[in-house]
């Protein structure tokens, strides 16, 4: 499917990424014409963009996704200041997901589930089904040998699933996108993270009154303090974004 060039599109430190005023909006752009667009869906934030300049196969992986969105409100803030004239929000990658299920199921939707722990991941499908009457037609677990991705690779095509999502964490996630991609190219792959846990109640995200402040990092840092490390490294990113160079 082609990918609509009135979407809007910018750029960050060379990665190419959309930007859309609301959630919704991008979930037409994701659904449209009726048919799940295929390729794969990356949520970019400070720490993914400092990651892929040390890391060249991450940022090759960048590269080649398809749809990548501003999940960080510091590269939303980026992109407002490098492009006047844009009027894009932050679309956190969670909600994104949640968007995404719940349209899967009112349209019926083949999905098929990767990552977490196999007791989250369970309670993810039941949950999907019993809220949204998601069409989950396969599920993996996180905890996989190597050996086994050939087989699981299998099952995503075998599966008929038009949208993929993996709780791999980054660059793993990306890295089985890429790999599972190239053997079955017909989905939508998403990269999730943490969100089966959080969607199944397992982690607590910031309050709406945080995120809409654009603090949740700060809620995070508060009530995981060992997180200072990766926040204090993002003070690399503040240099880009004050000097401008973005």
């Amino acid at each position: 499917m082609a990918v609509s060039e009135q979407a809007p599109r910018y750029e960050i430190r060379g990665i190419s990424l959309y930007g859309f005023g609301h959630k919704a909006e991008f979930l037409d752009f994701l659904f449209a014409d009726g048919a799940v667009r295929q390729g794969t869906l990356i949520a970019i934030n400070a720490e993914k963009v400092l990651t892929a300049e040390q890391d060249s196969e991450l940022r090759s992986l960048l590269d080649a996704a398809e749809y990548k969105y501003p999940d960080g409100i510091s590269i939303v803030r980026s992109v407002r200041k490098k492009y006047p004239q844009a009027r894009l929000n932050r679309i956190a990658g969670a909600d994104l997901w949640e968007a995404m299920m719940e349209r899967a199921g009112r349209e019926g939707t083949p999905v098929f589930l990767i990552g977490g722990k196999q007791s989250v991941l369970g309670q993810t499908e039941e949950k999907l089904r019993r809220q949204w009457n998601v069409n989950i037609v396969g599920v993996q677990d996180g905890y996989f040998a190597p050996a086994d991705r050939e087989a699981l690779f299998a099952r995503v095509a075998a599966s008929g699933a038009k949208i993929v999502t993996v709780a791999l964490g980054s660059p793993k996630q990306e890295k089985l996108m890429r790999d599972c991609k190239a053997h079955y190219p017909q989905a939508l792959y998403m990269g999730v993270g943490g969100t089966y846990d959080v969607f199944t109640g397992h982690v607590k995200r910031a309050p709406a009154i945080w995120q809409r402040m654009g603090l949740e990092w700060l809620y995070r840092l508060i009530v995981q303090p060992s997180r200072w490390r990766r926040q204090l490294r993002l003070m690399k990113y503040l240099g880009y974004h004050f000097r401008g160079e973005l």
